[in-house]
């Protein structure tokens, strides 16, 4: 009797604790056990996000390649400041390009269910990789904020040297701050608060750490270029007023690239807002609320445009420059000329002459080209 008594006992109480954890469960959707409570996307939606991320990965790649590649062969380039923070930029998105694809992929579409340790040492990389850009994208705003606004003394206020300074130290500082979580600042319960809903492993403070930076960055360069577009409004109206001969035509001529600096800059702001504006509002949303399962899968989509924003930088900041441009075509016909030599080598002494007085000829036509970017308008002064 008492035994059966017992076993009853043992099944209420089984039943009772299954019933509690059921409504536990249910009725506290902030409770998390598994990196599977992250894995949120439909089949569907992986496969649109995996088209995305495979098609915008190794396009932005190549880009930015491309451009460091460019930089690197020209040595009239690499004196500049300018293209330093330019370099800096493609050098992060390249970094994008590869860590957030990869990881992206891994962990959405292919559920790769890493430790703590694995899992954030990727996250970093992408953090680095991000931090990195936007980082890169605040130097190249200083320095054309710097072109307009001390166009005299811009040569003496940014040398080549505290623009590497300046890079180094960005560097420094986004490798720290993109794998704190690494080093110890992670999420004490794994998974259930203060742990984030968007990243396994991560502490709220964290996250709404690298939010606000991220946020007062882009505050800053907006409002860098919102005064340069004030002060290319400004001088705008000055040349409006009636001019004859040579100071005419020279002044419609800087009124015409103050308009399409203002069209370049307006564009620059637009892209920046929609690709990053709507990631970091659901990071702030995460910090104080718990998402859904539906808001996940849309900071999903809308973490991709992160990436896109990497692949619209190299034309945005480096393939309109002219110079930049025309090393890339001298570079393309030195690889022509080479390839040619490789046929022909009776002719191979000539045909690197020949090379040789198109290089010189087209860094020549670049030099006394009209300048399209700001900095290169201060270096023409």
């Amino acid at each position: 009797m008492e035994t059966e008594l017992e076993q009853d006992q043992e099944a209420t109480t089984a039943l009772y604790l299954n019933e509690s954890t059921q409504n536990i469960t249910s009725t506290d959707p902030s409770l998390c056990n598994s990196t599977q409570c992250y894995m949120v996307l439909t089949e569907p939606e992986k496969k649109a996000i995996g088209t995305i991320c495979l098609l915008a990965g190794p396009v932005t790649f190549f880009e930015n390649i491309l451009v460091l590649l460019v930089i690197a062969s020209s040595v009239t380039l690499r004196k500049r400041p300018s293209y330093l923070f330019i370099s800096s930029l493609a050098l992060a998105d390249t970094f994008a390009s590869c860590f957030f694809t990869i990881s992206f992929l891994d962990f959405h579409l292919y559920s790769q269910n890493d430790g703590p340790n694995i899992y954030l040492f990727k996250l970093g990389g992408v953090t680095m990789a991000f931090t990195g850009s936007v980082g890169s994208l605040l130097l190249t705003t200083l320095d054309r904020y710097l072109c307009i606004y001390q166009a005299s003394n811009y040569k003496v206020l940014l040398t080549r040297t505290r623009a590497k300074l300046a890079i180094v130290l960005l560097w420094c500082v986004t490798i720290i701050i993109s794998f704190l979580p690494l080093m110890g600042w992670r999420c004490a319960t794994n998974f259930n608060p203060p742990c984030s809903r968007l990243f396994p492993y991560v502490d709220h403070h964290y996250l709404a750490f690298w939010t606000g930076l991220q946020l007062v960055v882009l505050f800053l360069i907006i409002v860098a270029y919102a005064l340069i577009l004030w002060k290319a409004n400004r001088h705008e109206t000055a040349m409006g007023g009636p001019k004859s001969g040579r100071q005419s035509v020279k002044g419609q001529a800087r009124m015409r690239m103050d308009i399409q600096l203002a069209r370049t800059l307006s564009l620059i702001l637009l892209i920046l807002a929609v690709c990053w504006l709507p990631v970091l509002s659901f990071m702030i949303v995460d910090v104080t609320v718990t998402l859904t399962n539906k808001q996940q899968r849309m900071f999903a989509f809308c973490s991709t445009l992160c990436l896109v924003n990497s692949c619209v930088n190299p034309l945005l900041y480096a393939l309109r420059c002219k110079e930049l441009r025309g090393e890339l075509f001298a570079l393309l016909a030195c690889c022509k000329a080479c390839g040619k030599n490789t046929l022909g080598n009776t002719h191979s002494k000539r045909n690197e002459n020949s090379s040789g007085i198109r290089k010189k000829s087209k860094d020549q036509a670049v030099t006394d080209s009209n300048p399209d970017t700001i900095s290169e308008v201060v270096d023409k002064q």
